[in-house]
């Protein structure tokens, strides 16, 4: 399995430089656009191949790319439409009628314009667009290609630069940046590692996620851990209170803002899950898996059952971004996370296993069994149920679930 990450370079260069890179990413971004007009009016043609058969002379005649950019702006607009149409796959369109709601599975088709590409920017093929070369002077710098000559720049390592360079990574498709006036070099880099088998998981760790407490654990020993979610819900809400009046403004400067503060909150969004997933791994070290529930469609399943007020925070929470932090984290560590049916986690009993929606007590967020009496945190009977299903993994049970069990008639 590859254990995927991005090494991002700062890059030292004058304005001549400057200019040459954004000459280049911009007629990089008018190419994907225009293949992506081309997409679209030709009934979502995703074929690289084909593509590049009829746009190849066009779009190097037209933006004056490379051979190597021309294919790469392709294998971008392809990429980005197989993306939308898997996240359109996902999210059915419903309709609620009388008796029951419908359902229809989305694809391209939906689409009402192009996708468009808005951001000046180039993806880079490694020894083709760009390399790692010596120059006079002995020093490590990049030869990166522009629509004119190649270009030798200097930059600056990052702390973790040698651990990718020296561990094993291989250096892929890089992608050329700039962030408030700064080019920066987003690296691919991949490593083959060995994901750890039944046989080897030494401990399991449920992780049950919300809003009040972050993340709950329960662990193999028997041992519960919360991570209070009321600070960071409270900034949150900041946020939300500051974009809202930015909106009502409506001016072109209050659309500035909000782009920064979009980028500020994701920034420090980011950052909390790192420290999150970061200190699990921490924790509980080799051979742990940790158990998850499937939360794909929690944006869409969770709005009937709360507030508007909790639904939006349930819309807009990164649970995604910490499943996807704490995974590749834990690869890294010969650690594994494992995704399980989210049905009923909240509503067994961890003791007798009686399902009951009316055992859970939002208001006083308590869990007590009207079977066997056992009452707990409610969110913690959540992680103690996700625990069992990786439990029942490591047994052989590929698919763990909990069913709600029928009289017999």
């Amino acid at each position: 399995m590859d254990l995927a990450n991005v090494v991002k370079l700062k890059l030292n260069i004058d304005d001549d430089t400057g200019l040459a890179f954004y000459e280049t990413a911009y007629q990089y971004m008018l190419a994907c656009n225009d293949v992506s007009q081309y997409v679209f009016d030709h009934d979502f043609e995703l074929n690289s191949v084909t593509l590049s058969k009829i746009l190849y002379k066009h779009i190097r005649e037209t933006f004056g790319l490379k051979s190597q950019m021309v294919q790469s702006a392709i294998r971008t607009v392809t990429a980005r439409y197989k993306a939308v149409e898997t996240q359109l796959s996902k999210k059915p369109y419903k309709i609620k009628s009388a008796d029951k709601q419908l359902r229809f599975t989305r694809t391209l088709d939906w689409l009402m314009k192009p996708i468009r590409f808005n951001r000046p920017q180039v993806d880079l093929v490694r020894n083709r667009d760009y390399s790692f070369v010596k120059d006079s002077d002995g020093n490590e710098v990049l030869s990166i290609n522009t629509l004119g000559n190649r270009i030798k720049v200097s930059f600056e390592k990052p702390a973790y630069f040698d651990k990718f360079l020296n561990g094993g990574f291989k250096f892929g498709t890089a992608k050329l940046v700039q962030m408030k006036g700064i080019w920066y070099l987003h690296i691919s880099a991949t490593k083959d590692v060995t994901e750890i088998d039944r046989e080897s998981v030494k401990c399991v760790v449920g992780i049950d996620r919300g809003l009040r407490f972050l993340e709950t654990t329960y662990d193999s020993n028997g041992r519960t851990a919360f991570v209070d979610g009321r600070r960071i819900l409270a900034k949150r809400h900041k946020f939300d209170v500051v974009r809202a009046e930015l909106q009502s403004k409506g001016t072109k400067s209050a659309k500035r803002a909000l782009k920064r503060i979009s980028g500020r909150e994701n920034r420090w969004m980011s950052d909390v899950n790192h420290q999150l997933s970061k200190a699990l791994v921490n924790k509980y070290g080799e051979g742990t898996l940790f158990v998850l529930e499937d939360l794909e469609d929690v944006s869409t399943d969770e709005r009937n059952l709360h507030s508007k007020g909790q639904s939006h925070d349930l819309r807009n929470w990164a649970f995604y971004d910490l499943e996807n932090k704490l995974g590749y984290k834990a690869l890294a560590s010969g650690c594994k996370v494992l995704k399980v049916d989210a049905d009923y986690t909240s509503q067994r009993c961890s003791h007798c296993g009686r399902i009951l929606k009316a055992n859970r007590n939002h208001k006083t967020h308590t869990y007590t069994c009207d079977k066997c009496g056992f009452t707990t945190n409610d969110d913690r009977i959540g992680a103690m149920n996700i625990w069992l299903l990786g439990t029942l993994w490591v047994t052989g049970d590929d698919n763990p679930s909990f069913k709600v069990k029928t009289a017999k008639a």
